[in-house]
């Protein structure tokens, strides 16, 4: 007897929790300012909390255990360096003019700085790549859904038998998740996200003890297996002697965790994911005033060492536990079949907490983009306050839809073709986020470079260049000739031996860098800079909204 009935009590009682406490939170919004920003009234401490649940998706909940179960050290949180050096950085360069301009979303602020059209592929760019992220993420936030019917019947499903378990799983979470974001819009995001982050570190601790409770002799007994050259190690230099200055490069860019990509690599990315994506910026712009908001972006930054590094421990303990090379989602499988009943809930709850938290966050962050920068100004310029919340708040419930179609066709992907497009999606922000990093750091960092048609040159030469040098097309060639891999032993189209393909965490590092030196090579033409001069003296002058008396739910 399984008794995986008192799991899904678990999970449903932790469910009715959150959407109640959703459903409150945003009650009294009647315009923009309130649902896509909270006023500005949210405490920079549960601005914090959802930062962190924003970053940790159910993915990284899975995936991050299964990093240190494969590499068996730390050496993958070295990324962290970078994160907290780019959350400086983009406390000191971004976040007071954004404040300054009051947007709501923050594509707003290219509209000023150099006109509506590089705004308009800003945001296209947000909407496609935030779709298909978080889509694509939501498929790895039912594996444990899977496993637990698995165990429940007593036997293995059929491909499209767990196809559908996919799509019936992804449809009820995105359904409860979206009704609660739709209603209450970022207070409801906030504030759920704070009681999800609390069971998300439980969560973790708890498994940290039951494993090391599991294994004989505990820490001792794991430090005993754990004995190889590079367990337990934390810096990966990636140089190799003998290998000259360009052969050294190219191991380096070609490698996914070593301190260069931990210092430069990692800022970048960083600095694009935390300062020029709406999903993430828009929470950080709930805090009272701009000194709140650098205090919980810096602090989120410190939070995240000890927090990879204990979902690394956890793989470190799964494989002392197992020992088996190659195991699939390690964490999931132990979650399923050694915890007991309840507790098992807990975790299946902690896991659905990481979904929710990252959903939640990415739905309202399309809803606001898609409101402010396409409904406004392109749809229907002249809406009334009401006509513009209905519209953020039914493309809420749109945006969710489109995100289980792409979980469920990336599990069909994933099951029945046995196509690598995971790795292609999920990393889709290396090949779009340095263009429009790129683009911003231009506008924050000088104040007569760039144009519109500089920008749009620029964005589409950081994103080929980053294509190139990740190999996207060969990538895109093995999804679409599965057959061909079998006897595929070099690339399959253009890869020059001596031409590095980087990994992930540079990619994003190659498009701003391209993007930003191509649009310094534009100015800004004067009407334009006049624009912006003048929206900061109409401010100047003109009081912060301020609609609803409603501060909290606490």
């Amino acid at each position: 007897m399984t008794l995986l009935w008192i799991d899904g009590l678990v999970v449903l009682t932790y469910l009715t929790l959150i959407v109640t406490i959703g459903l409150r939170a945003g009650r009294g919004d009647t315009n923009m300012h309130s649902f896509a920003i909270g006023d500005r009234d949210i405490p920079w401490w549960a601005v914090m909390a959802s930062i962190l649940a924003a970053e940790i998706s159910a993915a990284t909940f899975l995936g991050a255990p299964g990093e240190g179960y494969a590499m068996r050290n730390f050496t993958y949180a070295q990324l962290a360096i970078g994160t907290v050096l780019a959350r400086i950085i983009i406390a000191g360069v971004f976040i007071k003019p954004f404040y300054d301009y009051r947007v709501v979303s923050i594509y707003e602020y290219l509209s000023l700085r150099f006109g509506t059209h590089t705004r308009t592929a800003a945001s296209a760019l947000f909407l496609v790549t935030r779709a298909l992220a978080s889509g694509t993420r939501l498929y790895v936030a039912a594996i444990v859904l899977v496993m637990g019917y698995e165990l429940a019947s007593g036997s293995s499903l059929a491909p499209m038998e767990q196809v559908s378990i996919y799509a019936g799983a992804l449809l009820f979470l995105t359904i409860v998740t979206a009704l609660y974001t739709a209603v209450g819009g970022i207070k409801a995001v906030v504030w759920t996200d704070l009681i999800q982050a609390s069971l998300m570190f439980g969560s973790l601790g708890f498994a940290i003890w039951s494993l090391l409770k599991d294994i004989p002799n505990g820490w001792a007994g794991m430090r005993s297996v754990l004995s190889g050259p590079k367990d337990f190690s934390v810096i990966d230099l990636g140089i190799t002697e003998g290998a000259g200055f360009w052969g050294n490069v190219k191991s380096i860019l070609e490698s996914e965790y070593t301190l260069w990509a931990a210092l430069i690599g990692s800022t970048f990315t960083t600095m694009a994911t935390h300062g020029t994506d709406q999903d993430m910026v828009q929470r950080m712009l709930t805090a009272r005033n701009h000194h709140k908001s650098r205090l919980s972006l810096i602090l989120s930054g410190l939070a995240d060492v000890p927090l990879v590094l204990c979902f690394l421990l956890v793989g470190m303990l799964l494989w002392t536990h197992y020992q088996q090379p190659g195991k699939d989602a390690p964490f999931a499988y132990y979650i399923v079949h050694e915890l007991p009943p309840g507790v098992r809930g807990i975790l299946f709850a902690g896991i659905f907490a990481t979904a929710m938290g990252s959903l939640s966050t990415a739905l309202n962050a399309l809803a606001t983009s898609f409101t402010q920068d396409w409904y406004k100004t392109r749809i229907r310029p002249g809406a009334t306050d009401a006509e513009v919340l209905g519209a953020a708040r039914w493309s809420t419930v749109a945006f969710a839809l489109i995100l289980v179609v792409i979980g469920t066709a990336t599990a069909y992907a994933k099951i029945i073709l046995h196509a690598r497009i995971i790795p292609i999606v999920l990393g889709i922000f290396g090949y779009t986020y340095g263009s429009l990093l790129g683009v911003f750091l231009v506008g924050l960092l000088t104040k007569q470079r760039g144009s519109e048609r500089g920008n749009l040159l620029a964005m589409g030469l950081g994103f080929i260049a980053v294509a190139a040098l990740s190999g996207l097309h060969n990538d895109l060639w093995a999804l679409l000739h599965p057959s061909a891999l079998g006897d595929a032993v070099l690339p399959l189209l253009w890869a020059p031996e001596w031409l590095p393909r980087v990994e992930f965490p540079w990619r994003i590092a190659v498009g701003t860098v391209v993007t930003f030196a191509t649009a310094l090579l534009f100015k800004t033409p004067y009407a334009q800079l006049q624009v912006a001069k003048a929206h900061l003296d109409h401010l100047a002058v003109t009081p912060t909204p301020k609609t609803s008396a409603h501060d909290s739910i606490l």
